[in-house]
């Protein structure tokens, strides 16, 4: 059994190697650019703030931050919505065949999302295309994108919560006259709120992430922040700086809210775990 010494140094060592990207590349944000090519330093001696004061007074980049916002919060409450009918329907209806309906839906996530980057760019540009207007390039069009690949983790996430919930609560309510609407308003969705919420910040961060897709199917009204990273590497050379600055900024919304919320993180992914 480990001392209290060894699980410390253990803890330490775990963060350092958590956190020294992180803090590698807020170096390299505030480095002036010609001490990058050459000796840069780990600890930092001349912090400029240049890099940040030009994204945030680009306009470009100010419409790609907004984007990202529009798209990870509507394809996360898209998501979460889809998600808990789904384990609703899998736990409570006698389903012929649930448990195969339940491992199909995760083997979709599976695969690399690179498979499928010839036939969306096809769907998106050929088959779902009346007139002038297509998914291609389009909030909606990346808001549904992303569902299918967040929807079978968030299935996969939520059921054991809505499995945790008894089902003679339930049947209860029947009795009383509650139809099926008001079970699932009134007794399943006020419980499975833990559920709720750690499927919908995981899916918001998932999205938010998310790079290639949004590189290929996106060029300019709905391109997101994290493609914005692409447009500083060019035939000139690499800006290193403000790529490192861009990455710091979409790092902030993900560590704010997992450093708010860690406790109903954990609380949500453990709830229904355990079952007497």
């Amino acid at each position: 059994m480990r001392g209290p010494i060894s699980q410390l140094m253990l803890w330490l060592a775990l963060s350092f190697l958590t956190l020294f990207p992180i803090y590698w590349l807020f170096v390299i944000s505030v480095t002036p650019a010609v001490e990058l090519f050459s000796t840069p330093s780990i600890l930092i001696d001349t912090a400029i703030w240049t890099n940040y004061r030009e994204i945030f007074h680009d306009e470009t980049l100010r419409r790609y931050m907004l984007n990202s916002v529009i798209i990870s919060t509507g394809n996360a409450c898209l998501v979460t919505v889809l998600a808990f009918f789904a384990c609703y329907a899998l736990s409570r209806f006698d389903l012929g065949g649930k448990e195969n309906i339940f491992f199909w839906t995760i083997t979709n996530r599976m695969a690399p999302a690179a498979v499928f980057l010839l036939p969306l760019f096809l769907l998106f540009t050929k088959v779902f295309a009346i007139g002038d207007w297509k998914l291609y390039d389009t909030h909606v069009g990346m808001i549904l994108l992303y569902c299918t690949f967040n929807l079978p983790f968030a299935i996969w996430t939520l059921r054991p919560t809505i499995d945790g919930i008894p089902k003679e609560l339930d049947e209860a309510a029947t009795v009383d006259g509650a139809s099926t609407w008001t079970v699932i308003r009134h007794v399943v969705f006020p419980l499975a709120a833990p559920g709720l919420a750690v499927t919908l910040i995981l899916t918001w961060v998932f999205a938010w992430n998310e790079f290639l897709l949004a590189a290929t199917l996106t060029s300019f009204n709905a391109r997101t922040i994290t493609t914005g990273l692409s447009e500083y590497v060019t035939t000139t050379g690499t800006e290193w700086g403000k790529m490192a600055s861009i990455a710091i900024i979409t790092l902030i919304p993900a560590l704010v809210i997992f450093s708010v919320v860690q406790r109903h993180i954990v609380a949500g992914l453990t709830f229904g775990a355990v079952k007497e």
